[in-house]
């Protein structure tokens, strides 16, 4: 782990990111959200295979790695269930596989029902990644609440499958209104050579 923070992650937009410019494996997470669904096992897609690669590298570095399993609206808890994951218990898949602490939300905010905030704050960090499954409804959901705590985010839009694709384009512009309302937006080669500086 670095004794020093480095400089930060290369062309985020709609700002640079950190806005300190001060990318800290002390204060760093990477969040991996992705839904539970009935009986479905977690997709396998490059979106997925960068944020693994993005988890062990925050790993390397000291940085924190949490995967969250949210809940599709209007599904009770004990309903849901992934890939042979006892309901309401830890889901599997690759990006489960790839975290240190695995939780599992009420609704499709992870920050809804699980001890997520409690955690980061636990933990010391402020600066937050964020990708997973599900881009412009669970992943997006659990960003803005993230802002919302006074995290600063920044959505590895690479690192993130969309259940539409053809919403991504309205879910980045969404993201970075306004100066970037919802935190900013980059790509897992820029993040990676940051914390490979780190």
């Amino acid at each position: 782990m670095a004794d020093a923070p480095v400089s930060g992650v290369a062309g985020t937009t709609p700002y640079p990111w950190p806005f300190d410019g001060r990318l800290d494996p002390r204060r760093l997470v990477l969040v991996l959200v992705s839904p539970m669904e009935a009986g479905s096992a977690a997709p396998q897609s490059e979106s997925t295979a960068a944020a693994v690669r993005i988890a062990a590298a925050v790993t390397a570095v000291g940085g924190k790695v949490v995967h969250v399993a949210t809940i599709p609206p209007g599904r009770p808890r004990a309903s849901v269930q992934w890939a042979g994951a006892a309901a309401g218990g830890s889901a599997d898949g690759p990006l489960a596989a790839a975290a240190d602490v695995t939780m599992v939300a009420a609704g499709i905010d992870g920050f809804f029902g699980t001890s997520l905030d409690h955690a980061l704050r636990s933990w010391g960090v402020d600066q937050v990644l964020i990708g997973g499954i599900g881009l412009e409804t669970s992943v997006h959901s659990t960003m803005r609440s993230a802002n919302d705590r006074g995290f600063e985010c920044l959505l590895v839009v690479d690192a993130c499958a969309a259940a539409d694709p053809s919403l991504t384009p309205a879910a980045v512009s969404m993201i970075e209104m306004s100066g970037g309302i919802f935190g900013a937006v980059g790509t897992t080669p820029a993040v990676l050579a940051a914390l490979q500086s780190c």
